[in-house]
């Protein structure tokens, strides 16, 4: 089998290196782990990011499924990448206050 080159591979190795180096992950970590296993799952290539997104894993002493139970409660708790938690949503538009019946 040949194995193909993914468009990312560059941005994702520097995000790989990057948790590589983490001991302890944070909210974001296990978040960008979670969904770059999910983009290289059963992709025919990179196998050193799969290779190195186990390490990352086994440095943490997580399974992949602790790791995507708890990014989905991180999601659920309203994480969203680039924002903290106390961003409000929507646009400020407060509906109580308006005049319409």
């Amino acid at each position: 089998m040949n194995e193909q080159n993914h468009p990312l591979y560059s941005t994702d190795r520097d995000h790989i290196d990057r948790l590589l180096a983490k001991e302890s992950p944070d909210k974001r970590d296990i978040v960008d782990l979670a969904r770059l296993y999910l983009r290289y799952e059963g992709f025919p290539g990179a196998k050193d990011l799969q290779e190195d997104m186990n390490k990352a894993l086994k440095l943490w002493g997580l399974t992949r499924d602790i790791l995507n139970e708890s990014a989905r409660e991180i999601w659920e708790e309203g994480y969203r990448p680039g924002r903290s938690t106390s961003d409000s949503v929507g646009s400020g538009f407060d509906t109580e206050d308006s005049d319409v019946t």
